[in-house]
C-alpha cells in the first residue's frame, strides 16, 4: 500500500496526513465484503460525502466566475459538469482504476475499468481529501483534474444529461413531480445489473437498466425522451 499510495499521491498532488482515509477511498465494497474478517471499511460513505462535496465546490466556483448568469443557468452548467461521465474522465486521468482494492469477482469482470466504479471512486477520493485537507484543498484536486470539462460546459460545448434534459423538458409543459424508483437489481454483489423506473407523477414513461443506479437513471431518462419525441 505504501509504495503504491505514494505513487497515487504524487499523480493527485496531494499528501495524505490520514493514510487510512486514502485506503477507505479506494476500497469497494466487492473487497470488504470478501475479506470481512480484515474489517476494511468500503468507499460508499464517502462517496456520499463527495457527491455533495463536488455539487458545492462547482457551485461555489461557478457563482464566483459567471456573475452574469442567472439561477437556471448556472444549474444547466454545473449538471453538464457534475455527471459520472466527468468523474469517469478524472479517474481514468489518473489511472484510478489501478489502485482500487476489489474482490475477486469484481477483478475477474473488469471493475477496474468500469464507469461506474471509477466514478464512484473519484468522488470517494474529493471526500477523503477534504476530511483529511479541508475544502479548500479538495477544491484545488476539483479545479485542476476538471479544469477543461468545466471550460468546455460555460462555452455549451458538453451535452447536459438525460435527466437534466427530461426536467427541463416536461417542465415547460407539466407540473407534476419526476420520479425515479428502483425495481430490480440483478447479479452478484460484484457485477449488478438495476433496473429504474421514471414516473411524472403516478404514469410510468421510462424505464433504464444500468450497471450502476446512476447509469440506470439516465437510461430511463432517454427512455423517456425518445418516447416523447
Amino acid at each position: 500500500m505504501k509504495s503504491k499510495s505514494y505513487e497515487l499521491q504524487k499523480k493527485i498532488n496531494y499528501e495524505f496526513q490520514d493514510l487510512k482515509l486514502l485506503k477507505e477511498a479506494l476500497t469497494h465494497s466487492s473487497y470488504s465484503n470478501e475479506y470481512k474478517k480484515i474489517k476494511n471499511r468500503n468507499n460508499e460513505r464517502l462517496e456520499f460525502l463527495g457527491d455533495s462535496i463536488l455539487g458545492l465546490i462547482i457551485s461555489n466556483y461557478l457563482f464566483r466566475l459567471k456573475k452574469e448568469l442567472p439561477e437556471g443557468e448556472l444549474t444547466k452548467i454545473r449538471a453538464a459538469i457534475v455527471c459520472e461521465r466527468s468523474l469517469k474522465d478524472i479517474a481514468k486521468s489518473i489511472h484510478l482504476g489501478e489502485y482500487l482494492y476489489l474482490g475477486k469477482g469484481e477483478e475477474s469482470t473488469g471493475g477496474r475499468t468500469r464507469d461506474s466504479i471509477l466514478a464512484d471512486a473519484t468522488e470517494a477520493l474529493i471526500a477523503a481529501i477534504y476530511l483529511d485537507g479541508g475544502f479548500r484543498k479538495a477544491t484545488d484536486f476539483v479545479l485542476e483534474h476538471m479544469g477543461d470539462i468545466i471550460s468546455q460546459a460555460i462555452q455549451g460545448k458538453i451535452m447536459r444529461d438525460y435527466k437534466t434534459q427530461l426536467q427541463e423538458l416536461i417542465q415547460k409543459d407539466n407540473k407534476e413531480n419526476i420520479i425515479y424508483k428502483l425495481v430490480d437489481q440483478l447479479g452478484p454483489d460484484h457485477d449488478k445489473t438495476f433496473k429504474m423506473n421514471v414516473f411524472l407523477g403516478e404514469k410510468l414513461i421510462g424505464t433504464g437498466i444500468g450497471k450502476s443506479k446512476k447509469e440506470a437513471e439516465q437510461e430511463a431518462a432517454k427512455d423517456a425522451m425518445e418516447k416523447e419525441n
